[in-house]
């Protein structure tokens, strides 16, 4: 829905709410939220409500805090899990105090990227976003163990699938809050689960991603469970992704069909594709962002480790789903929910709009099962791998100007550093697996 200062202020008074959460997104991709009471809202949606950018991971230096926050009028809703003093969200832009928008805002990243399609012609950038995710038990405390709630597999149904009641109440309030659920269901891994939404455009489908998010956990914690969008919880099982399909379009036109084209792809879907793949080592830092990312793109977990394409098979990083003419799509399998969807859409966006502008020859579809190919043989078809660690990711960030152009100086920096700690951390940290290994072998 689309709403006007005048809406907000009538229905919050009409709905009872009492405290608006005025919420933003820092670099890592976590929920940031300044909470205020109704009193303050007329001057929240005058764009005049400041806060400390400093305390905030990958913003600004402590001489240069004060930011601003902007609200997306139309991102207005009032959560239903709240009954007594009602509480509303409002998704919000940062800005500096002199009105520009603040350069390491993840939305106002996105946003750039845009721009950059609009230039060239593109009117929308739909996406479709498929994040997983898995429920574990909580302890007497309500603090995660790693207890699954069922034992169930792909789309099975109660009692095999504990989860049934919670993915349903999850369902339900994302449908009270606008959300156009197409389909729930078990995912492959116990305690894993799935629920998609129908398609938007891009900024909107990432403020969805982060709304999801806070729902599942919120729902999730009502629930008795633990909902965590970590890409791999667990050794030996299936990791969570988030697929993102996603499609140009001009007008109302989708740019990406043509029906002359034996698999109904248009040059434009090609060359962006082309771009893709040429660019997915270099923003895998960013769609796969945790040192955790790389421990489920591996093979045998259904996870795509492989550069490659094809429109049937699933092994590859890049599948086209069957629909065609409006619903043409490129679906992008190896982001994780562990992404800050902004960025991810952002260096995506990037990477095939540069496929475009360069006309980049797409390489020949996979249509083999990658997985049970050779080293030899994947050489030998010229099909690289995504980078084995957060280490070689970075690396591969750092020496793209594409991908650091789509990020811009201040993020860049920002995130390499966070990212370069991260991985320390977990180079020199001893872990249990070493113990187990080594401490009586030696």
């Amino acid at each position: 829905m689309s709403y006007s200062k005048e809406d907000i202020l009538r229905i919050a008074k009409e709905e009872n709410v009492r405290f608006i959460r005025l919420q933003f997104t820092d670099l890592l991709g976590t929920i940031k939220n300044v909470e205020i009471p109704l009193s303050q809202l007329e001057k929240a949606l005058d764009n005049k409500m400041m806060f400390d950018g400093s305390s905030i991971e990958g913003y600004v230096r402590i001489e240069e805090s004060d930011m601003y926050l902007y609200p997306d009028l139309d991102t207005w809703v009032i959560f239903p899990w709240v009954t007594e003093d009602r509480v509303a969200r409002l998704i919000c832009d940062v800005y500096m105090p002199d009105g520009t928008p603040f350069a390491g805002d993840p939305r106002g990243i996105l946003k750039r990227a845009l721009k950059e399609a609009e230039e060239m012609g593109y009117t929308a950038m739909n996406v479709g976003p498929e994040p997983e995710f898995f429920l574990f038990k909580t302890d007497e405390k309500g603090n995660p163990t790693l207890e699954l709630n069922d034992q169930g597999g792909y789309f099975d149904l109660a009692p095999t699938d504990l989860g049934e009641n919670c993915r349903r109440e999850i369902v339900l309030t994302l449908e009270e809050m606008g959300f156009e659920i197409e389909a729930s269901h078990h995912e492959v891994a116990p305690g894993q689960h799935e629920i998609d939404f129908k398609y938007a455009d891009a900024i909107k489908a990432a403020d969805q991603i982060q709304t999801f998010k806070l729902v599942v956990k919120t729902i999730a914690r009502q629930h008795g469970l633990h909902a965590t969008f970590m890409p791999k919880p667990l050794f030996g099982v299936n990791g969570s992704g988030m697929h993102c399909h996603q499609s140009l379009f001009k007008g109302d036109k989708n740019a990406f069909y043509d029906e002359s084209d034996e698999l109904g792809l248009s040059v434009e879907a090609r060359h962006y594709m082309a771009g893709i793949l040429k660019h997915a080592r270099a923003f895998a830092a960013v769609t796969n962002p945790t040192v955790n990312s790389y421990k489920r793109l591996v093979p045998g977990y259904e996870a795509p480790c492989y550069v490659a394409w094809s429109s049937s098979n699933r092994s590859p990083m890049i599948r086209i789903p069957a629909s065609r003419g409006l619903s043409t799509r490129v679906e992008v399998r190896n982001p994780d929910p562990a992404a800050n969807p902004y960025l991810a859409l952002a260096v995506m966006l990037k990477a095939g709009l540069d496929g475009i502008k360069k006309e980049l020859p797409l390489v020949a579809p996979i249509d083999r099962n990658i997985y049970v190919m050779s080293e030899e043989e994947r050489v030998e078809e010229g099909i690289p791998s995504l980078p084995a660690d957060l280490k070689e990711a970075l690396d591969e960030l750092i020496r793209s100007e594409i991908i650091t152009e789509a990020l811009g100086d201040h993020a860049l920096t920002h995130f390499y550093e966070l990212k370069e700690i991260e991985w320390d951390m977990f180079r020199t940290q001893v872990h249990q697996w070493e113990r187990d290994q080594y401490m009586t072998l030696y």
